[in-house]
């Protein structure tokens, strides 16, 4: 296995605001699952979509813990059980999230347009683009040419992956704020479960943040170590 402490000591920063990103989640969702409102989670989404003319986007139960997303091939929102069915704050929140997607696809949202586009390729490069790098490492040493091409494609393919995330920032902060004011505006949460709700997306955005911060400095790590940023490290 390749090891590079490098890598550690650039990517520890991110690591660690990842891990508080998604003990936040859990913090906020825990008290914000404490906090009642009058419609479960499919009801409130279902009532934002209906308002908007969305009747034909579907909602649909999906297992896991908050697994929730939009599928905008099958028009569906799918949501976890405990945002489904349950008359939370927390679940009200997360599925009008979801549904501001919803929206956002509806009314063809250009960086959600961009995101949408970006899928097949920040998936590849998300896949492949480490594997070729470390192999273009390894190369390097008796193959230049050779190396210096995995390299670069690897460097290539995960720069796909960090175009992805600086996209999706705007997209999810953006479905969070539809989220947000749909909720109000439709009746669904007074001022102690609007604030609830606003901190379990706030919590969840941190985790946006946190994917995108790793993959910048994970280009900038492969950046480094190739010598293309700093010079050439032999």
């Amino acid at each position: 296995m390749f090891f590079d402490p490098l890598y550690l000591i650039m990517l520890l920063p991110a690591m660690l605001l990842a891990m508080w990103a998604q003990w936040r989640v859990r913090s906020a969702f825990q008290y914000a699952s404490q906090v009642p409102v009058r419609l479960t989670g499919a009801e409130a989404a279902r009532m934002m979509l209906d308002a908007n003319g969305l009747t034909m986007v579907g909602i649909e139960p999906v297992g896991g813990f908050l697994s929730d997303h939009y599928d905008p091939r099958h028009k569906v929102l799918r949501l976890s059980p405990d945002v489904y069915q349950a008359r939370s704050a927390a679940a009200v929140g997360i599925a009008a999230h979801e549904a501001g997607h919803a929206l956002q696809d509806a009314q063809a949202y250009a960086p959600l347009v961009i995101r949408n586009a970006a899928v097949p390729l920040a998936a590849t490069g998300s896949n492949l683009a480490m594997m070729l790098f470390i192999f273009g490492l390894i190369f390097s040493a008796v193959a230049k040419v050779l190396g210096l091409w995995l390299i670069l494609a690897g460097i290539v393919l995960f720069g796909a992956v960090v175009f992805f995330q600086l996209v999706n920032l705007p997209v999810e902060y953006d479905a969070s704020r539809r989220a947000k004011i749909a909720l109000a505006e439709m009746g669904v949460v007074d001022a102690s479960a609007a604030a609830a709700v606003n901190r379990v997306l706030n919590a969840a955005a941190l985790t946006y943040v946190a994917a995108t911060v790793t993959a910048i400095l994970t280009l900038l790590y492969m950046l480094i170590r190739s010598g293309l940023l700093g010079g050439r490290d032999d």
